[in-house]
């Protein structure tokens, strides 16, 4: 049976922060034409952040995440398409293909699919206990298997999802053992300082860190129940679950296969356009010339990137062009421990530590050249705010003396 072909004047692709975001822009900028959201969750949109964290924890419940009430979206005339996805893209016709077969035409798509986690690839891997934090579906499981009695986890990846899972699971009384491949935590967005602050904050919570250290295989039952974890040593470790968080896969394949330029996600122009007419993306899977980089094409998985994209190609498509020119921030809870980060610390030459981390409250200044590019801020918000503010000044060389002193705010260098 043939299925029906629906329309919309702006299709937007993905129901986290981006696509919401570019159809709460569309709608507060005046745009009065016919807007639907396709995505695969088949919950309403909702905040990601929260599911290795507060979610996961029990300490919200999912109305609490909703990015606004269902009825939001009905009222704002935004139609939802839940639990479908784009199987393909054919950018001269402006139609796309779903998964069931459904066809949608459109007049501009956004593309905001964001990523899938990478998958672990060892033997045992697809055991019904191995978790990745991605969507609602993944922290519901998680969630089932611990009021099913899983009390011991290995946390595969030691970057800031599988830290602030391996501080909820903690938190809910589980034994948890991180192992991570390389020989420091946060070894790809973190300076040394803030790796080992984290290590010895984890190690004081009870974690039992596996530092250099790669997976050989998952362990399971016949049943398919896991039993343990086999590094790369051969040792054998225990477990009722595994979490994985070892990043994502972009999630672009339709673009690639219909023409669009990218290699490490889709490449888009400084108002989010891909190199295919009418057709933008933006959020995690768009590669764009960062400012904040010194220029170099970069992809940044966070929600402020996706917010500040999906307002560039919503006054891009009204006609109102802006540029993406947005400070990268980013922020993680694990504990009673709050890093908020602003800036790229891509390419330092120099880390500055202001204030002493054994009192739990200190700030790293990353300097390229003598000039500050970014600052990761534990439990020290007043210098995260400054810092922001210095470095959206664009200051050149400054003192690492200066920086160093707690006493002389982050405000009077700009």
């Amino acid at each position: 049976m043939t299925q029906s072909t629906s329309h919309a004047d702006v299709v937007i692709v993905g129901t986290g922060h981006g696509g919401s975001q570019a159809a709460i822009a569309l709608r507060q900028q005046g745009y009065e034409g016919t807007i639907l959201m396709i995505g695969r969750d088949r919950a309403p949109p909702y905040e990601r952040p929260p599911l290795s964290k507060e979610y996961l924890a029990g300490d919200k419940g999912f109305e609490r995440i909703m990015i606004r009430p269902e009825s939001f979206w009905a009222d704002k005339q935004i139609g939802l398409r839940l639990g479908a996805a784009v199987s393909a893209i054919d950018p001269h016709a402006h139609r796309l293909t779903l998964t069931d077969g459904a066809a949608v035409t459109y007049g501009t798509l956004i593309w905001s699919a964001g990523g899938d986690p990478r998958r672990l690839p060892v033997p045992g891997a697809v055991l019904p206990q191995v978790f990745y934090v991605r969507d609602k579906a993944d922290a519901d499981a998680m969630m089932a298997a611990l009021a099913a009695g899983a009390r011991r986890a290995v946390v595969i990846g030691g970057g800031y999802i599988g830290l602030e899972a391996a501080a909820v699971l903690r938190k809910l009384g589980c034994a948890v053992t991180l192992v991570e491949l390389l020989p420091r935590l946060l070894a790809r967005v973190a300076g040394e300082e803030i790796a080992a602050f984290f290590a010895d904050a984890h190690q004081r919570h009870g974690v039992d860190l596996r530092l250099g250290q790669g997976v050989r295989a998952v362990l399971g039952e016949e049943a398919g129940r896991v039993t343990g974890v086999r590094l790369e040593s051969g040792e054998e470790i225990a477990c009722d679950m595994v979490v994985v968080g070892i990043g994502i896969v972009p999630a672009v394949a339709p673009l690639i296969a219909a023409g669009a330029a990218g290699t490490n996600g889709v490449d888009v122009d400084e108002f989010c356009r891909t190199t295919l007419d009418d057709i933008y993306a933006i959020g995690d899977c768009a590669a764009h010339a960062n400012p904040f980089a010194d220029g170099a094409v970069i992809r940044l998985e966070s929600v402020q990137n996706a917010h500040d994209m999906a307002l560039v190609a919503a006054k891009a498509i009204l006609g109102r062009p802006e540029p993406y020119h947005a400070l990268p921030w980013f922020w993680s809870n694990q504990y009673d421990i709050r890093l908020q980060t602003a800036g790229l610390s891509l390419g330092h030459d120099q880390t500055v530590v202001r204030g002493d981390p054994a009192s739990g409250k200190f700030t790293v200044a990353y300097l390229k050249a003598g000039r500050p590019i970014a600052f990761d801020c534990v439990n020290t918000t007043k210098d995260y705010v400054q810092a922001r503010k210095l470095l959206e000044s664009r200051v050149g060389r400054i003192d690492p003396a200066l920086l160093a002193d707690p006493e002389v705010a982050l405000k009077d260098l700009a």
